[in-house]
């Protein structure tokens, strides 16, 4: 049988393969290699693409988040609310500036932060608010920051799976107080390598990103705070550049596997992804939820398909928070999604006989269902 990666970062490189290595011998013979035109060109069609005034490039998503926090002076002493079920590279924004997380639970259907238990979290102490916009769909992002204004709190929202989902028809990117982008190479938008940006419509914040992201240099060798050193290469630059013009078609071309995907598994008792009529949700994962995943992934895996878990365990019980004081059973419906989640392959080239070769094996899976209860999940 045909095997079906998870993802084919290949096919994509075939479609823009001429362009991408005539980007990067240019930079190559320009020695403009940190930090250099290519970054300030991408930067500035990146922020015209989010519908807003500035935009940071920085070398991950984990530093835009970091520098977001510093920018609104979040430190030693303050909280910050965000969710569980994320990539653990939210969390540590947080604790990178010192601040403690606060975990609050999704929505099921949404999957993203509960705006109903979000009230309920807040505290004196809380400083700022994380919503992130999960597996391409939008956080329900307008209830989030009524909320957050009631209280007079910043939004950063954590868009690192959702580059170009729209919310009510607005680019996500445009609700929060700043945004943070990754461009991992998995991503919808991903570079050869790592990067980031921040993006804002407070200038201010953008000049004081540009400083910390560059050692916090307020002029070469004079530093007024502690910085770092979080600068987007050139390379990287070029390539999201060229991919961006391809953006828009790439997350159709996505949105059009899902539909197949949720076509071909509709009457199937997998628990599918919501559609929401508010949202134009991009499709970074297609997660399904299957009871016994363990059994139904390595049924996958022999026939040559390829899945993803995102995320196993919770970040609310991963060790390293131990000490903040989360028991299993605190976030149930974070917890149930993560024993449950399976991420089925899905990129622009996935053709639709893969998909049906997959979903026909789920559905096979499902008429075999007697044994699951003698299964171990």
């Amino acid at each position: 049988m045909e095997r079906v990666p998870y993802l084919d970062l290949q096919a994509q490189y075939d479609s823009i393969r001429t362009e991408v290595l005539a980007a990067l011998e240019e930079i190559c013979e320009s020695g403009r290699f940190a930090q250099g035109p290519a970054t300030s060109d991408f930067e500035e069609k990146f922020a015209a693409y989010c519908g807003v005034g500035h935009c940071v490039s920085l070398n991950s998503g984990t530093s835009a988040l970091h520098l977001a926090l510093r920018c609104l002076d979040v430190g030693p002493g303050d909280e910050v609310i965000t969710v569980a079920m994320t990539f653990i590279g939210t969390a540590w924004a947080i604790s990178y500036v010192g601040a403690k997380p606060v975990f609050v639970d999704i929505d099921p259907a949404r999957r993203t932060m509960c705006s109903t238990k979000l009230e309920a979290a807040i505290t004196p102490r809380t400083k700022a608010i994380v919503p992130v916009h999960l597996f391409g769909m939008p956080a329900e992002i307008d209830r989030i920051k009524a909320i957050a204004d009631g209280h007079g709190l910043p939004v950063v929202e954590d868009a690192a799976q959702a580059h170009g989902a729209r919310y009510r028809g607005k680019r996500v990117g445009q609700f929060g107080k700043i945004a943070c982008f990754s461009f991992y190479p998995s991503k919808n938008l991903g570079a050869y390598g790592e990067g980031g940006a921040l993006v804002t419509d407070d200038a201010s914040i953008a000049q004081r990103a540009r400083s910390l992201r560059d050692h916090a240099q307020s002029q070469k060798y004079l530093h007024d705070e502690i910085g770092y050193n979080y600068r987007m290469d050139s390379f990287q630059a070029a390539v999201l550049a060229i991919k961006l013009k391809r953006l828009d078609a790439w997350n159709a071309a996505r949105a059009d596997r899902a539909a197949y995907y949720t076509e071909l598994l509709a009457n199937s008792s997998y628990k599918l992804p919501t559609h929401f009529s508010d949202s134009e949700c991009v499709w970074h994962c297609y997660v399904i939820e299957a009871p016994e995943r363990h059994w139904v992934r390595s049924v996958l895996q022999e026939a040559g398909i390829e899945t993803g878990v995102h995320y196993p365990v919770p970040v609310h019980l991963q060790k390293v928070y131990a000490h903040l004081g989360y028991r299993p059973g605190d976030l149930p419906v974070t917890e149930r999604l993560c024993q449950h989640c399976l991420s089925l392959p899905i990129y622009p080239e996935l053709s639709k006989e893969k998909i049906f070769t997959v979903a026909s094996i789920l559905l096979d899976l499902e008429r075999q269902r007697s044994p699951f209860s003698k299964r171990s999940a």
